[in-house]
């Protein structure tokens, strides 16, 4: 939160800025002084400034504002500007602390879904996994959410090494299940937003991994949330799966993501074993190929 005392008529006016941002089409100045608690008067004295800078453009013929050439210059320049994985580092570390769980942040590399940072609990949380670490794209949650996320076409090389048997010696974390099964999880995890497990492959461990996207729509990174079954609840009301999703969808707004709210989380039906967890590794540190 920022402190301090700021400007107040900048941060009025910002709620202009934000009215249009949420309507995303030009709109008339009525329905903008509306969305922004101001009568129309305050609202064109607003605009008209904005006109002047740039910030806002107005139709000649219909009188609708929307945002200028100057809004555009801005938002490019914070999307040069945006470091995804400093902002999503720097994030996790405060939310494994706020949380009281262990965090990961995982990336696809070359050998598919990465581990790049642990964020330990301060909880005992009995999981080994480093930065290094890959995942199975069938056998883990994080696995499952760039299977869910990311092109197939980009998946599928290695995720045919994977149902193989093969694809190098890297160290993997989770056991591989059935292309069939991955296509029934991702739909879920689709539907869902994120993707949860509940004591699959570790008896006890639960796990929340979320998606986070940039501001082409694109899946940068994977957030997870790791605890034990008496910390982590992954249920459907779960305040701690909606904070994991809140969590994403911040970083995902601050790349320049923009989506329509997902419906509110639901659980995921279970057939057979649950879905295997991003958090949790079945051995820790054993290496496997699929």
């Amino acid at each position: 939160m920022v402190e301090g005392r700021g400007v107040q008529s900048i941060e009025v006016g910002g709620r202009l800025l934000h009215a249009l941002v949420d309507v995303g089409q030009p709109a008339m100045l009525r329905d903008l002084a509306a969305a922004a608690g101001l009568t129309p008067a305050q609202a064109h004295a607003y605009l008209l400034s904005y006109r002047k800078i740039g910030l806002v453009e107005q139709d000649e013929v219909s009188g609708r504002y929307a945002l200028g050439p100057f809004a555009l210059e801005i938002g490019l320049a914070r999307m040069r500007s945006a470091d995804p994985l400093h902002m999503a580092s720097k994030a996790a570390a405060e939310f494994a602390v706020e949380m009281g769980l262990m965090v990961t942040i995982a990336v696809w590399g070359t050998h598919g879904p990465t581990i790049i940072q642990v964020q330990e609990s301060s909880r005992a949380i009995h999981v080994n996994l480093r930065a290094g670490s890959v995942y199975t794209i069938t056998g883990t949650a994080t696995g499952q959410l760039f299977a869910a996320f990311l092109p197939a076409a980009q998946i599928r090389p290695l995720l045919e090494e994977e149902l193989r048997g093969t694809g190098g010696t890297e160290r993997k974390v989770g056991r591989a299940t059935s292309e069939a099964r991955l296509e029934r999880d991702i739909a879920a995890i689709r539907a869902l937003g994120y993707s949860t497990t509940e004591g699959v492959p570790v008896p006890g461990i639960n796990a929340v991994s979320a998606p986070v996207f940039d501001h082409t729509g694109q899946m940068q990174l994977a957030i997870t949330a790791i605890g034990n079954e008496g910390t982590l609840d992954c249920g459907p009301e779960s305040a701690q799966s909606a904070a994991v999703l809140a969590l994403a969808r911040r970083l995902s707004s601050e790349l320049g993501y923009q989506s329509a709210e997902r419906a509110a989380p639901v659980s995921v039906p279970r057939r057979g074993r649950p879905r295997a967890p991003a958090g949790a590794a079945e051995a820790p540190r054993r290496s496997r190929t699929g």
